[in-house]
């Protein structure tokens, strides 16, 4: 668990939700894998369909995946790799405190279905006993306080981060949250599958609750307060595309006036039980924490406690026996993602010691997995990439001198990291017992928690990662204007050290510009070098971005991703900002790169046919209406198609490397083209 419960402006990633290859189908010089593609696809057609078809037929979806793709696929190869890891390091006596006791032991209680399923609700039976005892609508915050410091989030949440206006300095964050749902629409959308998932909803509540003895007729009643509840702080909740706006979502106040505001929370409390000493904080969203307030005040002790009871119910059923299990995963899997079977257990075993103590495992992965060679050559690539975006922001015509001085001196202080920390996180203070999976949870969960507020009101750890090494992702941090790509992301189908340029800058290339491209998306923008918000554009110059920007996230809202159901430009506009700025400046880098001393055709493609088709290629994907339905509401990033059908029609190059011109479905004619970076 990463000690930072992420905030709203906190990291924006390449994103989940892509597919690659068969790393045996592709050229072990030139990279690319001519079985993924779809040659009776016609290119300016559909590139998408051109460029990973065959991949889509060769890998049809299992039953255990919503979607399956790069990430999925990198993620069950790296499972591989953890799972020999881990097992080496279970089968053998370790010495008790060491890391390799803590993962053998999570790793093996995790595994030991007969304990868990002789324990039922044993683990949790304290926890639901202490909120049925009850009384007063005082003792809720003593309650709610101590389920906050197990990493447990009723109502709304917290953490810690760089302050957004002295990006120097950790503060306090108070946010939305306590919806069991991921998305304010299902509680509030009227259509019918809006409708069935919130009948399914109190379905599998009401089945859980039976399973920790409740009366049926009591545990129906729980379902109703449970949804009345989330409902009413999902009306509150800001949406998907004010979550984007910083200084929508920034709102310092002093500890008084919180607790003037919203008396009915104890903050003094809380802030006790998790020793933490602040004047002031973030209050993130307002309105959702004054809802809070006014639910806590006024629902009935009796309702309150069932949604407590539920908190507690929902957070540990995974980690329980085969029944809650089941009930949860009926709802989360089948329900929502369309999945049809989980995963083995020993998959989700080893997502919890992923989770809980990722560094070790993480460590042990580099130290095995990642050449150094790897390193050196991601450095090189970065560096090309900052120079070829220097270069385009200085060629830009509608940005004044100015703002482009001050653009460049933030791209110059780019804080990169790559592969792995430089120190490795200490885990001496987590004790990883035998008594039970759900009690090493909870002491993972506090361990977090208290990790995460060490930091409050200190300086900030500019070395410190929001990811592990294994993490198959990448992310820009805006607070610390720092760019970073893990190590589990630098291998085939995203880079090769035996790969051509072509392919290389066509995968690998586009991430690191993408990355790059979020410190100056709608969001990145308002954040200065040092991480600030702060204004650094010019009146004008800001005027012609958001009109240009319009242009991508206007073009979004035209896919319609389901019958009935349109994609949202404007909440996955800083992602395909992103994806955009990644492809102008991977290719202007490419071309740095190769300038006198060109790369030859292959296997009939040009190299600037095969950046665009390593591009595409780490997109492919296969994936269930539901789960299209899920990252539509869910998702800052497009859908996998949309990233390569979506984008491609805005880049010049593309238009000339396959002869695409007006007669074809995606021509867009030029002057209705994105044009930004």
């Amino acid at each position: 668990m990463n000690k930072r419960v992420l905030g709203l402006m906190v990291a924006m990633a390449i994103g989940v939700g892509a597919c690659a290859p068969k790393e045996s189908s592709g050229d072990p010089e030139k990279g690319i894998a001519l079985s993924n593609l779809d040659t009776t696809a016609v290119p300016g057609n559909d590139f998408y369909q051109y460029a990973t078809g065959g991949w889509q037929r060769l890998n049809p979806m299992t039953d255990e995946y919503s979607r399956y793709g790069v990430f999925e696929y990198l993620e069950k190869q790296n499972d591989e790799r953890i799972k020999g890891l881990i097992n080496e390091i279970a089968a053998k006596q370790n010495e008790q405190g060491t890391p390799g006791q803590k993962i053998a032991d999570l790793f093996n209680i995790a595994m030991d279905t007969v304990k868990l399923n002789s324990e039922g609700y044993l683990p949790i039976k304290e926890s639901l006993a202490k909120i049925a005892a009850i009384k007063s609508r005082d003792e809720v915050n003593g309650v709610m306080v101590e389920m906050m410091h197990n990493g447990i989030m009723p109502f709304f949440g917290f953490y810690v981060n760089a302050d957004p206006q002295n990006s120097s300095m950790n503060i306090m964050n108070v946010n939305q949250g306590g919806l069991s749902l991921s998305n304010r629409d299902y509680y509030l959308d009227q259509d019918d599958k809006s409708k069935e998932i919130r009948a399914k909803f109190k379905e599998m509540v009401v089945k859980m609750f039976e399973l920790c003895d409740v009366p049926v007729s009591q545990a129906k009643r729980n379902a109703d307060y449970i949804l009345n509840i989330e409902t009413a702080l999902a009306e509150s909740h800001y949406d998907n595309v004010k979550l984007r706006r910083p200084y929508d979502n920034y709102h310092m106040v002093t500890l008084a006036q919180l607790s003037e505001q919203t008396p009915a929370i104890d903050w003094n409390g809380l802030f006790k039980e998790l020793n933490v000493t602040i004047d002031s904080l973030n209050l993130g969203q307002p309105e959702p924490i004054a809802m809070a307030n006014k639910l806590i005040a006024e629902q009935p002790v009796e309702a309150l406690k069932a949604y407590l009871s539920w908190n507690v119910i929902d957070n540990a059923a995974k980690y329980l026996s085969d029944d809650f299990r089941n009930a949860s995963f009926e709802f989360y899997g089948k329900t929502l993602t369309g999945v049809q079977v989980m995963q083995p257990r020993w998959k989700y075993a080893q997502g919890t010691v992923n989770s809980c103590l990722g560094n070790a495992v993480g460590q042990l992965y580099v130290e095995k997995y990642f050449p150094a060679a790897a390193k050196e050559r991601m450095i090189k690539l970065v560096e090309n990439l900052q120079l070829a975006f220097k270069q385009r922001i200085m060629n830009l015509e509608w940005m004044s001198s100015d703002t482009k001085q001050r653009a460049i001196e933030k791209l110059d202080a780019f804080y990169v990291k790559i592969g792995y920390p430089d120190e490795w996180k200490d885990y001496s203070a987590l004790n990883i017992a035998k008594d039970s999976y759900y009690a090493n949870i909870q002491r993972a969960s506090r361990f977090a928690v208290d990790d995460m507020l060490m930091d409050v009101n200190k300086p900030v750890d500019k070395s410190e990662w929001l990811m592990d090494p294994q993490i198959v992702n990448a992310y820009y941090n805006p607070t610390t204007n720092e760019i970073c790509f893990p190590a589990a992301i630098l291998q085939y189908p995203f880079f090769s050290l035996e790969a051509d340029d072509a392919f290389n800058y066509g995968a690998i290339g586009v991430v690191i510009g993408h990355e790059m491209t979020h410190g100056f998306d709608d969001q990145g923008k308002e954040f200065d070098k040092e991480g600030n918000l702060n204004n650094w554009w010019s009146e004008d110059d800001a005027v012609k971005f958001a009109q240009r920007v319009a242009v991508m996230s206007d073009y979004f809202d035209k896919f319609e991703v389901l019958p009935g159901v349109f994609a949202n430009g404007k909440f996955t506009l800083g992602e395909t900002i992103a994806d955009y700025g990644g492809l102008q400046i991977s290719l202007q880098a490419y071309k740095n790169a190769t300038a006198g001393k060109p790369e030859a055709d292959y296997a009939g493609f040009t190299p600037i046919q095969r950046f665009f088709i390593a591009n595409a290629g780490v997109w492919a994907c296969n994936m269930r209406d539901e789960e299209i339905l899920l990252r539509t509401k869910t998702d800052p990033h497009a859908l996998a198609n949309l990233r390569v059908n979506g984008e491609f029609p805005h880049i010049d190059e593309w238009y000339e490397a396959f002869g695409v011109d007006s007669t074809n479905t995606m021509y867009l004619p030029k002057e209705q083209r994105v044009s930004v970076w």
